[in-house]
């Protein structure tokens, strides 16, 4: 397993990481986490390795663009010195070119997309152990689907941004078509953004496929 006694893991992103987090940091007792993948990923590894205590940090805010999440990046990730860092982002980026196609101030199209993650990766990269980069994702398994088509193309950027640094990358688009070949959509989440506890289980175990537990355990 990856992770060392005292690590701090700092989750970066939107409201599928916020998921009720305290903001703009969250984490210790009660749902300061949130109640979403970040929370399972902290119960799994609590339930698995007890010996080896982690400081897990959510630092999502819903409704983050990368644009936002760039913009408090140095106070929210950077001065909290953590040991790996996980970047969720990109959702909104694409989300709001449909559901609010009349604002193009609010858009982050590819290019800026792109420069936006590379600045977090080069903000830490040489002051942390590793950093996780979380695809984002739209829970629709038609490709020809608009707005499924437009996230593919953040996809691949986050893909290839992660080979460059070279990143764990946590595919949760794959993961979800995948899923999606079983059950409708409706069954993570209305929305086909925001998932329940079934949703989050499954992006906690993607994730920490990319950690190197003992078999078994993700």
């Amino acid at each position: 397993m990856i992770f060392e006694h005292l690590d701090r893991i700092v989750f970066a992103g939107d409201s599928v990481t916020d998921m009720g987090s305290a903001n703009p940091v969250g984490e210790g007792l009660f749902d300061n986490v949130g109640h979403g993948y970040v929370r399972v990923i902290e119960n799994m590894l609590s339930a698995f390795y007890p010996e080896i205590y982690l400081r897990i940090t959510n630092a999502g805010i819903g409704g983050n663009t990368s644009r936002d999440l760039l913009e408090r990046y140095q106070r929210d990730v950077v001065d909290l010195n953590p040991d790996w860092v996980s970047i969720c982002i990109g959702i909104n980026d694409v989300w709001r070119q449909f559901d609010s196609p009349a604002m193009p101030d609010t858009h982050v199209l590819p290019e800026e997309y792109e420069e936006n993650v590379e600045k977090m990766i080069l903000a830490v990269k040489d002051r942390v152990k590793g950093i996780f980069l979380l695809s984002p994702y739209y829970i629709e398994p038609n490709r020809q689907d608009k707005m499924r088509a437009r996230m593919d193309e953040y996809v691949a950027i986050c893909r290839g941004l992660a080979e460059k640094y070279q990143c764990r990358f946590v595919d949760f688009q794959k993961m979800y078509e995948e899923y999606c070949c079983y059950r409708h959509s409706s069954y993570i989440a209305w929305d086909r953004v925001h998932p329940n506890q079934v949703g989050a289980t499954l992006m906690a175990k993607t994730f920490l496929e990319q950690c190197e537990m003992e078999e078994g355990q993700a």
